[in-house]
């Protein structure tokens, strides 16, 4: 016989004063969670209370009623209540809406706190996200939302964007197939679309991690503390019709411009505005170029301006700041050390004074008429102007003529039509070199082989190499003499004839066509202009008969100096391409070239480290396979090392690999030293001495996340009730 299903009877609902509850010792709530008493209290002055609470009457010693209520379920409520109460929001006898349980119920008190706290089931973050847009698209602002929930402004601007990423990917996350922090990393793109495409490349990858997820999405962005960026100005570039992206959820820099080429034109018109401001000077020429490449300015004349003088302002400004320097000198001459607030006072007042002491210089005005200047960004985004470079061409001609006073006033008039005629700015020719041409990245494909190292690296790596061994000939006469001495003897016994001079000896320029962005910037082209600048302050260039007498003036060792330092410029170690067919250089022609360059980086001591070469994603690891970045970490770190990046994607397994490298001495081959790699050989060191047993690359500083598990989604991530 079937049994009949046992009814449902639920408590009674009943008000009862205040006053008459109290709070009680069942309630297993113990560890405070979740929002504060003071805000749940905020929370029932605004909306009232949203869930009674669940009573029990309090009996006396012989089971009597004693007209008191205990809660065991809703004990935060209650202290929110006896909160309002306390600030006389709220009257003792207020009637609090309850559930009254049956004081001889066979479920426990305890039982009902528990099962209160625990049968809850929390919100999803979506429904919260989607929540906030409703509330929005019914009139209240980021502001009332946020008070309301007791949130920052900032978390629901968040939580909004979260909302507005594609539908399709909420519906992933929603059913768990996406973790909360890959959510935030959809949001730095507003483009459903592109979000989906993203999702589509990498859901079946290994690497789905937010900051990829962030790279793929901005990749073809700019970011705001790009130099082009900070010279526009992100104002500038918006007003322009430009968008940005940005990333709520974590440092953005500034966030990224989505429309390069717009930034492109406008860095060129403002560059180009400037060389117009700057061609009414007077300049015969003005190069505009975005990067000025290490040589932009070899075979050009620097004229020689006067320092423009202060003007009353300006010197009285500097005789005030000298006065305040000079005063705290005396006041702590006697201390060891200046107290930290004078010494930071001190290289104020110093960098104010250079910068009243840097004046401009004033140059002559027929020299202006031939002669140029370079319009170009520095690293820091900052306008750079370098003017007074006079070209080989427009140098004054010496005058043989009887007549050399009429032949001057007609190159004056020749002039002065060109100024009526040419350009902008009095004549000026204003001409643009364009931006540099990228590195050419190779392809992410690895098989795992070592192959040769893309050509144009290599062009790049020896022109560093060439510099450096420019540096150090300038300074090494006796490699310079004989390096010389192995062309004097090259040309006398093995060519076979000679004609145009008495002496076939020269230095030619060498221009390095091929260069990294950072060579101009290198601590060994700063050395080898400093010293070039030294020597060109001295010498009286344009006049011969001069020249020879100040040269045979000097004594030995500064001859010795002078040669070295001019032999340096026609230092050429650079990777050539080989031409089989006659133009240009010979395989065995390269051979040669190289052999030499690594005799005289034998003879000078090159140290390619010394020389500030280091493997960075951009020199270097960024442009070579996966298997070139292991093999460097391997031969400088060691095999456990190298195994512990094997798993990484190029970028950052290439940012990873840098870090590690950092500091190591680990040079490419083609800035190796061939004296010191046969070396090693032969003592079976190799590069850099590795750790050589795996185990021991746990004592590499790694970043966590390649020496542990990656977190998975943890429940405090989502947002709070």
């Amino acid at each position: 016989m079937a049994k009949s299903a046992q009814k449902v009877t639920l408590s009674p609902s009943r008000d009862i004063p205040f006053d008459k509850l109290v709070l009680s010792q069942s309630n297993v709530r113990r560890i405070k969670a979740g929002i504060s008493v003071e805000e749940l209290a905020e929370d029932i002055a605004r909306r009232g209370l949203l869930q009674s609470l669940s009573v029990r009457p309090v009996l006396a010693d012989d089971g009597s009623e004693t007209g008191k209520f205990e809660i065991p379920a809703g004990g935060r409520r209650f202290q929110a209540l006896s909160l309002l109460v306390k600030q006389k929001r709220l009257a003792k006898t207020t009637p609090i809406p309850c559930i009254v349980r049956d004081a001889a119920s066979a479920i426990l008190a305890e039982d009902d706190s528990l099962a209160e706290n625990m049968q809850r089931a929390a919100l999803h973050p979506l429904d919260q996200f989607r929540a906030f847009v409703a509330l929005r698209e019914k009139g209240q602002g980021d502001e009332e939302i946020a008070a309301a929930f007791f949130v920052t402004p900032q978390v629901v601007k968040q939580r909004l964007k979260l909302a507005a990423v594609a539908p399709v990917l909420l519906e992933l996350y929603a059913e768990d197939e996406m973790t909360l922090e890959q959510l935030m990393a959809f949001t730095v793109n507003p483009d459903h679309e592109r979000q989906v495409q993203v999702w589509e490349a990498i859901k079946s990858s290994w690497n789905k991690e937010p900051y990829q997820i962030r790279r793929m999405l901005t990749e073809t962005s700019v970011r705001a503390s790009d130099r082009r960026a900070v010279y526009v100005g992100v104002g500038a570039y918006e007003a322009a019709g430009g968008t940005m992206l940005h990333d709520l959820f974590q440092g953005d820099d500034g966030g990224w411009l989505e429309d390069p080429a717009l930034l492109d034109r406008l860095v060129s018109e403002k560059l180009q505005a400037e060389a117009e401001a700057i061609a009414t000077e007077g300049w015969k020429w003005i190069e505009v170029s975005l990067d000025l490449p290490y040589g932009y300015s070899h075979g050009l004349r620097r004229l020689s301006g006067d320092p423009a003088p202060m003007t009353d302002d300006e010197g009285a400004a500097h005789a005030k700041l000298l006065a305040e320097y000079r005063a705290l000198e005396e006041e702590y001459e006697g201390q060891d050390e200046f107290p930290e607030e004078i010494d930071a006072r001190l290289g104020d007042l110093e960098v104010a004074m250079e910068k009243l002491e840097a004046r401009p210089l004033i140059f002559d005005a027929e020299e202006i008429a031939r002669a140029g200047a370079f319009v170009t960004l520095d690293r820091y985004g900052e306008l750079a102007v370098y003017r007074g470079f006079m070209r080989p061409e427009d140098e004054p001609r010496a005058d043989v003529d009887v007549h050399r006073g009429e032949q001057v006033a007609d190159q004056g008039a020749e002039l002065s039509s060109a100024s009526s005629t040419d350009g902008v700015g009095h004549g000026t020719v204003i001409t643009s070199a364009g931006q540099a041409l990228g590195a050419n990245v190779p392809d992410d494909e690895d098989d795992g082989a070592l192959k040769p190292l893309p050509e144009r690296l290599v062009m790049e790596l020896t022109a560093h190499r060439t510099l450096a061994l420019r540096e150090a000939v300038g300074r090494s006469p006796d490699v310079a003499l004989t390096l010389l001495l192995l062309k004097l003897v090259n040309d006398t016994f093995r060519t076979s004839s000679s004609a145009g001079s008495c002496l076939e000896a020269s230095v030619r320029h060498v221009y390095m066509s091929a260069q990294a962005s950072d060579l101009k910037d290198s601590v060994v082209a700063k050395l080898v202009d400093d010293r070039h600048a030294e020597w060109e302050a001295d010498l009286p260039l344009g006049d011969d008969a001069a020249l020879w007498d100040y040269l045979t003036s000097l004594d030995q060792g500064s001859r010795l100096s002078l040669l070295a330092h001019c032999l340096s410029f026609g230092i050429n170690a650079l990777h050539e391409k080989v031409n089989p067919y006659g133009a240009g250089i010979s395989a065995s022609g390269l051979t040669r070239r190289m052999t030499q360059s690594d005799l005289v980086a034998q003879a000078v001591d090159l140290d390619m480290v010394e020389a500030g070469w280091e493997p960075t994603v951009d020199t270097y690891l960024n442009r070579v396979p996966k298997a070139r970045i292991l093999e460097a970490v391997r031969e400088a770190k060691g095999e456990g090392t190298a195994q512990l990046l094997d798993h990484l994607k190029k970028g950052e397994m290439a940012t990873e690999a840098e870090r590690l490298l950092k500091g190591s001495g680990w040079l490419p081959e083609a800035l190796r030293r061939h004296d010191l790699a046969a070396l090693d050989d032969a003592e079976g060191q190799g590069a850099p001495e590795p750790v050589s047993d795996p185990g021991q690359a746990e004592d590499v500083d790694l970043p966590a996340f390649l020496t542990a598990d990656l977190p998975g989604d943890d429940a405090s991530m989502m947002a709070a009730e």
